[in-house]
């Protein structure tokens, strides 16, 4: 299911079954799976733990995961499972701590979800939002030992209007932590923006409907990142 926005009346189902979904992307060749669980990041707590055991079953890409993370016994519970690396967002908000114990403890296995509209963290599945900054929250975590920040921004998310590169370098050049943009990526044109030089600091991208839409062509964009490691622009 795809949201638009982050509005859950704006959803779309592309396909029933996650797992048959997950095994898709394998064969494509991407390297990592990017899961949200939507119904948790609303709920606070994990509601599709059949879905994804599934699709951990199915596949052996890595697999990253993000919705309703918010204690310790949720990311140990998911990493024993098989889960390589969890998102949390809200929780990185309200209990900072929380982040920095979860990833003293699973060094390599914890990113911080940071979800921005104008500028602003968003939380509670995008239904809030804070007064802190993307880079303010950003900074919290600098000496915390996050693998990675995923970057979305809300307005762009699900609407294929392309990234917010310049938000998110400016996220990027602000932390030493890598940043992985997500939210409107939305055709070969963004893959080829992302391995520009000036965008070097950005660590990777998620895409979304742009995929499940047939707007962009795995093969195609896998051999531009290809190419662009061969050279060594990236």
């Amino acid at each position: 299911m795809r949201l638009v926005q982050g509005d859950m009346d704006k959803a779309t189902v592309f396909n029933d079954d996650p797992a048959d979904q997950a095994a898709r992307f394998a064969e494509q060749g991407f390297e990592w799976l990017h899961v949200v669980d939507l119904d948790g990041a609303f709920a606070g707590r994990p509601m599709n733990a059949a879905a994804v055991d599934a699709i951990l079953a199915r596949v052996s890409l890595p697999v990253q995961l993000g919705g309703g993370i918010r204690d310790l016994r949720t990311v140990e519970a998911w990493l024993e499972k098989g889960v390589r690396r969890v998102i949390i967002g809200t929780a990185a908000v309200r209990d900072p701590d929380f982040v920095r114990e979860a990833a003293r403890r699973h060094p390599g296995a914890v990113a911080v979800g940071i979800d921005a509209r104008d500028g602003r963290v968003a939380m509670e599945g995008w239904a809030q939002t804070s007064e802190m900054t993307a880079e303010e929250l950003g900074r919290r975590f600098e000496d915390a030992g996050v693998a990675a920040i995923i970057y979305t921004d809300i307005a762009r998310d699900g609407i294929l209007t392309g990234l917010n590169i310049e938000a998110t370098l400016r996220l990027a050049e602000a932390v030493s932590i890598p940043v992985i943009a997500s939210g409107g990526l939305a055709s070969i044109e963004d893959v080829r923006r992302l391995l520009a030089p000036d965008c070097a600091k950005i660590a990777g991208a998620i895409s979304g409907r742009a995929l499940y839409d047939g707007r962009l062509d795995p093969a195609e964009a896998q051999a531009l990142i290809r190419a662009a490691r061969a050279s060594g622009a990236v």
